[in-house]
Formats: structure tokens, sequence, C-alpha cells
């Protein structure tokens, strides 16, 4: 009997004296949001090599685990990073450097801020050598006026940009970015006439004369003209979008559209562990990038993620390039158009299929929307003949976006459902184009637009982004307009289409683990679970149990990627 006691008395005393794991970093006395299958939340995490070593309870954690930094969080809350499943994150930092003519109240305030520019910041960037200006062929660009926002909502017009730069080509794009306002110069370097002919664009004309504004391909004609930038923008470009996207909680970037040039940047700047920001790049399809990426593959690093291409069935609903089943309520016999033809999108979704590329497809119209859900379910037929469940397996696992889907008539669900497309979906969008879209749409069609909670219930799925620097890059402002359908004013006091609101739940799926599932990335990011990246954010607010005026007061305390702290407060 003593025998036995002293046994159990030495298993004890093993068991009590037995080391604790050594990690980098343990957090205890949080609130953490797992957003694992259970959305459980946990009180402490440990993490080693970039990567989390377990979650649990704070005795679990730090009776098994040691570390030289252990931080008590004293109940904050924390998150996995936000993954903005849809922006421009390489537009943005260009764009940090242009004029920038967001909420401009008319065109005379754009003209003023634009005049600004060009004396504080543009002719400060010319050489000194007047030749090597004219070779260089230097452009004054802008970004991010919106008529709808005028009092006046129509389009300008380029008389006083001629007077004011006789000689130096001015292209000022509209917010969306599918439109733009040129000047005399440019349009004499583009060769465009009003007898010019553009498919899948336009060129406005007024009085039989052009006004110098250029919708969707239009302005890709005039977008080829301007030189390409420097690496060493390229690279204080991408350098300057991080630190403003880490302030804001993000840790992962969709980028929809980049050419190979600046994929090269993103991943030798990562490699030298310069940008630390994790990128899922969607290929612009120009033919260098289809020659290299085809030939070559999909290309994954732990930082960055090549395997989708991003295509453009038609333009945007603010000037009018959407493409509509119906006729736009504000627009006689005007439906907008694709921006390209049936076959073009056929041929591609062929390609994709047979070298296993996710297809990303920019549809804002019901139209654009129908036909690409038709073309996702025509192609699996290369794969030859059979059955159901083999067709099904295709479908889900090539897991294709609809990028924006602001317009899908409710025929058109059902199909959604059944080509497991993904929607890949904006909340500002929809509260910034309450104001105005009625107008495009009638008081009928509205309903089947933003109409998220539908989306969601089709797809089990929705990704969630902000499609900066088209709105806002704050993923509160997203959070806020997908639970309460507001705007950051507050408006409408009792929300937009409240039927179409997601839950708080829903909202931080989209933001995390639904966009990681969009990306392929799953099961490296988007929860906060054992053997995933440590990717995540300590706010100063619970945003799932907050009162709605705190959602768009909150801070982000700091952010970590893979680990490492990137951003702190103050």
């Amino acid at each position: 009997m003593y025998k036995l006691f002293y046994i159990l008395l030495g298993f004890t005393f093993f068991s009590c004296s037995t080391p604790k794991t050594e990690v980098d970093l343990i957090m205890h006395h949080a609130k953490i949001y797992t957003v694992d299958s259970l959305f459980s939340v946990k009180e402490a995490m440990a993490i080693k090599d970039g990567k989390i070593i377990e979650v649990g309870n704070n005795e679990l954690i730090t009776s098994n685990y040691n570390s030289k930094q252990i931080i008590d969080l004293e109940g904050k809350s924390v998150y996995p990073g936000f993954i903005d499943a849809h922006c421009h994150f390489y537009g943005y930092g260009k764009g940090l450097s242009e004029a920038d003519l967001v909420g401009t109240t008319s065109f005379n305030d754009v003209l003023e801020k634009t005049l600004t520019y060009y004396k504080t910041r543009y002719l400060d960037g010319l050489p000194n050598d007047k030749a090597q200006i004219v070779k260089d062929n230097y452009w004054l660009i802008g970004r991010g006026w919106d008529q709808n926002d005028w009092n006046t909502k129509e389009f300008p017009t380029k008389e006083k940009l001629d007077s004011l730069f006789p000689d130096v080509p001015v292209f000022l794009k509209r917010i969306d970015g599918h439109a733009a306002l040129v000047n005399k110069k440019v349009l004499e370097l583009v060769k465009f006439s009003n007898k010019t002919k553009i498919l899948g664009g336009e060129l406005i004309l007024k009085n039989g004369e052009l006004t110098g504004v250029l919708v969707d391909n239009a302005v890709d004609s005039v977008e080829k003209l301007i030189p390409k930038a420097a690496s060493s923008f390229i690279k204080r470009a991408l350098l300057e979008a991080e630190k403003k996207c880490v302030a804001m909680g993000l840790t992962t970037v969709d980028d929809a559209g980049l050419e190979k040039n600046i994929i090269d940047a993103i991943d030798q700047l990562q490699k030298n562990n310069q940008l630390k920001m994790r990128v899922y790049a969607m290929l612009t399809p120009n033919q260098e990038n289809l020659n290299y990426y085809l030939k070559n593959g999909k290309y994954k690093t732990d930082k960055l993620n090549v395997c989708s291409f991003k295509f453009y069935a038609d333009g945007a609903l603010g000037s009018r390039g959407a493409c509509l089943l119906e006729d736009y309520a504000d627009k006689a016999a005007w439906k907008g158009f694709l921006l390209n033809n049936f076959a073009y999108f056929n041929k591609y979704a062929s390609e994709m299929d047979v070298n296993e590329f996710q297809m990303n497809t920019h549809c804002i119209g019901d139209s654009a929307v129908r036909i690409m859900l038709m073309i996702h379910a025509a192609n699996p037929i290369v794969f030859g003949d059979m059955d159901g469940k083999l067709f099904n397996s295709i479908l889900k696992k090539r897991r294709w976006r609809i990028e924006h889907a602001q317009i899908v008539n409710k025929k058109d669900l059902e199909w959604i459902k059944a080509m497991s497309v993904i929607p890949s979906i904006q909340p500002t969008h929809a509260t910034s184009d309450m104001y105005w879209a009625n107008d495009r749409l009638g008081k009928e069609r509205i309903k089947t637009a933003y109409a998220y909670k539908d989306l969601l219930n089709a797809a089990g799925m929705v990704a969630l982004g902000t499609d900066f620097p088209v709105e806002d890059i704050s993923p509160f402002k997203t959070f806020y307009a997908a639970v309460f359908r507001k705007d950051s004013k507050g408006f409408p006091e009792k929300g937009f289409q409240m039927e179409n609101a997601l839950t708080r739940e829903e909202t931080l799926k989209g933001m995390t683990i639904w966009a990681a599932f969009s990306n392929f990335e799953e099961k490296e990011k988007g929860s906060l679970e054992k053997g995933k990246f440590a990717d995540f954010i300590i706010l100063d607010t619970d945003i799932m149990t907050c009162v709605e005026k705190q959602i768009l007061k909150t801070k982000v305390l700091s952010t970590y990627i893979n680990g490492e702290k990137v951003f702190e407060l103050n």
C-alpha cells in the first residue's frame, strides 16, 4: 500500500515538474473571437515561429507555455486579421501621389484641387531638363470625382481643363475607375475624334463634339499611353499603402487586377522582409500575364498568392456602363454594355478551367451576372462526359467569384447556388450608391440591388471587401454598412433595404474566414486556430457586442502579421 502511495506521489511530482513549452508570445485575459467552425470565444493564445500553437482558456495557456513576451490584454478584443476581399492595394498607394479628387462637391472644386496639386506637387516632381520632360511624357493624373455628388449631376466637359492645361496631358479618373475626364492634349495623343468607336467603351459627345469624358474601354485605351512607373515609385507606393492598411487592421489584401511587374515587385519586397502584408493577387488578363502565367502556372508563397485572373464583364452603374437586362430608368433605350463579347469570356473561361486558375469577374449589372453564370455552367464540358456528382465537384473545386454582384435578378440566385459561385461584395457600395441608384434602376429593380442577404442565402457565404480607393479603406465602415445598412453619417435612420442586412457574425466571417476560403487560403488564415498564421488584431472596442454608434469610432490598437507586431496605435 505504501509502495503504491509513493509511486503515485512520484507520478504527481513528475507531472507537476514537466517543463513548459517555450513560445515567442503569449496573450491572455483577452476576448478572442477565433471565428472557428463553432465561432468560439477564447481567453488566451500561444504563438511560435509565426503560427498559432494553441488557443484556449487562461489556465491552459499559462500552465503549459512560457515566453519572454507575455501580454495581459485586460479583457480587450482580439480578432483574426481582416482580409479585404476586393481592393486595389497598389492603385491606392499610387494614388497617394496623385491629385485627390474624392469628396469634391462640384466641377469647379475638381478644377481647384487639380490646379493646387499641379502647383504644389506636380511641378516639384518634374526634372529641370525640359527636353527630359517631353521625352518622358509626364502626365497630370488625379482620381475620385463623382458627378452624382454634385448639384449638377451631369458629366463635366473639358473646356476649362484645356484652358488651364493646354500643354500638359491631364487624366482625371472618376471614383469608380470606369470613366475619366481628359483634356484636348490627351485626345490628340490618343488620336480620338468624334467619329471614334470603341468596343465596350464610349466617348461622350455633346452637340456632336468630344466632351473629354471617356467610359470603360475608352479609358483603357488612354491608360496604355501613360508611361509605366519606375521601380522605385512602385516600391514606395506599395510600402505607403501598407502603412495605411495595417493601421486599419488589414493583414491580407486581395488586389483586383495587377500586371506582372507589380507582382514581381511585391514578391521581392516580401522576400526582403520589407513588405509584411499578405497579398492575394488577381491577374489582369493582358497578353503578358496570359502568356507567362498560363505557361508557368500559379505562384504561391506564405505571403503571395497568384492563382486567379480578374476579368471585366461590364462597367459601373454610376457611369451607366453596367450591363442591364432592361433599360436604365433614367436613360431610355440604353442597357449599358459588355466590355467584351460572349466568345471572349467563353474562351477564357475554358482557359481558366484547363489551367486551374480562378476566374473572378467584375459584374455590376444583372445582364452581366447572368451571362457569366451561363458561361460558368457551360465550361465544365471541357472535362468530357461526367455524372452530376463529378460536375458539382468541379464547380465547387474551382471557387470562381463574381466581383461586386451589385444587381442580380432573383431568378439567377438559384444559378449562383447551383454553380457554387462566390459573391465578392463591398457593403459600402450600397450606402454610397443609395442616394442615386434608384434613379438608374427604378423602384422595383432597386430591390434586387446590393442584396447581400439574398446572395449569402444562395451561395452559403460572401467575401467582403471595400474596393478601396473607390470606397474608404476602413473595414469598420464595411462592418457598419453590412450590419446597419447606413453610411458614415448614419443615414438613413432605419437603414437601406434592411431585409438584406447581414448579422455581425456573418459580417465578421465575410471579412475573415469566408474571404480566406474565396482565396483558397482557409487552411492557413481567416480564423485563430492551431497551426494557422498568427495574423490578428487587437481593438479598443468589441464590435460584436457594442452599441451601433461605437462601430465607426473603433480603433485598432495593434496589428500582428506572422506573430510580428506591424502596427501599434501611438
